[in-house]
């Protein structure tokens, strides 16, 4: 399928059509974030897991956007509608870059810097991914949580597999927001924001029940931990992913908290979201 971008608009550039958008008469939806689906996945069920493999990610836009927003990132604790601080918002600010997809970078010219532009490479990945949260619960495509969602996460590039829990029958897989590059944390709420081609390959494993995400790829086996503050989801990958080494690769629990302690790395997928996430990695080339 293709997706749009985090403001609604096409690989074209152009907006969605109103009858696209979700809608109802009692209430009103943050628009920011639209995902593509949900997908009924046949056959997934409660206690199930699901397997998604990412195998394409191609950019099909020569354009991505950032923004310095008013109430939005990591360097203030206010957001769109509930001012929490006494001081004045930060001015906002809009970025344009050029994606050049043949030199696979991203270009961005500078006007008050005294460098004249900015080349980095580009490293597509899927920055909201996920099922239907537990116990009947609704939240907001801006955050991540146990279900997936917005983790910001670079580690959900082509070539990774995906591993949810399944906490509603059918799943409810639903999935958007490209970024072409993006930093740790997401520090100014927004990466290089555009569209793409995106072919999954989804597989259900029965009977495999998990509490948090889980990633792998040729290099390391990871998880996703979300929460606040930082430092809850930093403990939450953490132990999910020494169960995982306990459940899955046969290691004693504290062998395995010994062996993650010496080799284990992470990564910030984002300090920005309602919910934070941290990536706990461990290289496979230390696995049985």
């Amino acid at each position: 399928t293709t997706t749009v971008d985090a403001h609604g608009f096409d690989s074209s550039a152009k907006p969605i059509p109103e009858e696209m958008k979700q809608s109802s008469e009692d209430t009103e939806y943050y628009p920011a974030n639209p995902l593509v689906g949900p997908f009924y996945i046949e056959d997934a069920t409660i206690k199930d897991s699901l397997a998604i493999h990412i195998k394409e990610i191609s950019l099909n836009r020569e354009t991505a956007w950032s923004t310095i927003r008013a109430h939005f990132g990591s360097l203030t604790e206010e957001s769109p509608g509930r001012r929490l601080l006494l001081n004045e918002p930060l001015p906002e600010h809009y970025f344009e870059w050029r994606l050049d997809l043949k030199r696979n970078v991203g270009i961005l010219n500078l006007q008050k810097s005294r460098l004249k532009r900015i080349e980095i490479p580009l490293d597509p990945f899927i920055g909201s991914i996920g099922v239907a949260p537990r116990y009947g619960r609704q939240t907001t495509a801006l955050t991540p949580g146990e279900y997936g969602g917005n983790m910001d996460c670079v580690e959900t590039r082509e070539g990774t597999t995906i591993y949810f829990p399944v906490f509603v029958k059918g799943a409810y897989l639903a999935f958007g927001d490209i970024h072409a590059a993006q930093g740790d944390g997401e520090l100014c709420g927004s990466a290089l924001e555009t569209t793409a081609k995106v072919t999954l390959r989804i597989d259900v494993i029965r009977k495999k029940s998990i509490e948090w995400p889980r990633f792998e790829d040729e290099e390391y086996i990871m998880v996703a931990g979300s929460s606040r503050p930082l430092m809850e989801a930093y403990k939450i990958a953490h132990l999910e992913m020494m169960n995982w080494l306990v459940s899955d690769f046969g290691f004693d629990k504290y062998e395995a908290i010994e062996a993650l302690s010496q080799v284990g790395t992470c990564r910030v997928g984002n300090i920005v979201d309602p919910n934070y996430t941290i990536v706990s990695k461990f290289p496979r080339k230390y696995l049985p």
